[in-house]
């Protein structure tokens, strides 16, 4: 088998996991739903929990011989110990407090790896039908319609998408960027779902992105978005042990003629 058909047949896996676990998600919230907090202020669900178990059991029956990296069953990065081996990173739900709020902007997170960058990255939200899915070198999709970033080239223009941290105490020193793109661009969004967020600049609805994340809310987004056209980076350099694309603070997403001034204006605030 060729590496394209194989990163074929593991798109297609992604495919049929992240619809099972998206009618878990559905189902587990109307019927069945429970909540607790982890590290004293992250909510998880139990639906989180059993759709990290339908994720990982569905991908060991098929690759038995690769890694799984999972906010809930596995979340430790040191437990990818061989690089040559491929690796999946999944987040159950991310916008797990949407989720359990009843809001629609949650979403199913998919990616697979192999070395240094993630090849196939699967995003879907059950609440609104909606698939944006990509393997590397073929383009991205939402459903099965080819995707692209807006051309919007003026930043005073540009709608932007972030997040802030469950520690409350880390949120103070991002406001000085807030504030920096509140003055100098159109406005902001603040939805609560990172890779739907990615998703969102990938296919235009979005001008540009920019939060510090864990890599189970960017691995997959980062392929669709890449695949579409999108510029994928960081404000600044991260651990020049870990491969670029697995790094994780201060990521900034955006179309190929807003990102180096988006970039810029964030960087005049520090």
């Amino acid at each position: 088998m060729s590496h394209q058909s194989h990163l074929n047949q593991v798109h297609q896996l992604a495919m049929t996991l992240a619809q099972r676990a998206g009618e878990t998600a559905v189902k587990m919230r109307e019927q069945s739903l429970s909540k607790e907090y982890k590290r004293g202020s992250e909510l998880v669900t139990n639906a989180d929990l059993a759709i990290d178990k339908l994720l990982t059991s569905g991908i060991i029956a098929e690759y038995p011989e690769h890694q799984i990296l999972a906010e809930e069953s596995n979340p430790d990065w040191s437990s990818i110990k061989h690089a040559d081996t491929p690796f999946w990173v999944l987040d159950p739900i991310d916008g797990t407090v949407n989720y359990a709020h009843g809001f629609a902007q949650s979403a199913i997170s998919i990616a697979y790896c192999e070395g240094s960058k993630p090849l196939v990255g699967v995003v879907h939200n059950p609440f609104n039908g909606e698939t944006f899915h990509a393997v590397s070198g073929q383009g991205a999709l939402l459903n099965n319609e080819k995707i692209a970033p807006s051309r919007q080239d003026n930043l005073q223009r540009a709608l932007v998408a972030t997040g802030f941290p469950y520690d409350r105490t880390a949120r103070a020193q991002l406001m000085p960027k807030v504030a920096m793109i509140l003055e100098h661009c159109a406005d902001i969004r603040r939805m609560g779902a990172a890779s739907l967020d990615i998703c969102n600049v990938a296919c235009g609805r979005l001008d540009a992105y920019w939060e510090s994340l864990s890599l189970w809310d960017h691995a997959a987004a980062q392929v669709i978005a890449k695949e579409a056209g999108c510029m994928f980076g960081h404000l600044n350099e991260g651990d020049p042990n870990v491969p670029e694309a697995y790094w994780c603070d201060d990521i900034i997403v955006a179309n190929t003629e807003l990102y180096s001034p988006f970039k810029a204006l964030l960087l005049e605030s520090e």
